[in-house]
């Protein structure tokens, strides 16, 4: 990885968002973009790193992708989680 970047894994950022997300996921009114969103946000918790794979797929697409379908996802917690995974994707 490039730079001093500090950051937390990538798989604990997943476990915030799936926090978040906890009671919407379990409802039956499921906004769209967390529907469009679990899947990597799944692969995401067994993700550390932005320089690992999940199977096949590098953890930077998994991440641009997640943030390309959460892109509906507001609120103080998303602006501070989407700019954490921007920054990472900034260091590869």
């Amino acid at each position: 990885m490039k730079g001093d970047c500090v950051t937390r894994p990538i798989n604990v950022i997943a476990a915030e968002i799936r926090a978040e997300w906890f009671s919407a996921i379990h409802s039956r009114q499921i906004p769209s973009y967390m529907r469009f969103s679990m899947p990597y946000l799944e692969a995401m918790l067994d993700i550390k790193s932005i320089d690992d794979d999940y199977g096949c797929e590098p953890a930077d697409d998994i991440v641009i992708r997640f943030l390309t379908n959460a892109a509906g996802w507001r609120g103080e917690t998303a602006r501070r989680v989407k700019a954490e995974l921007n920054k990472l994707l900034e260091s590869v």
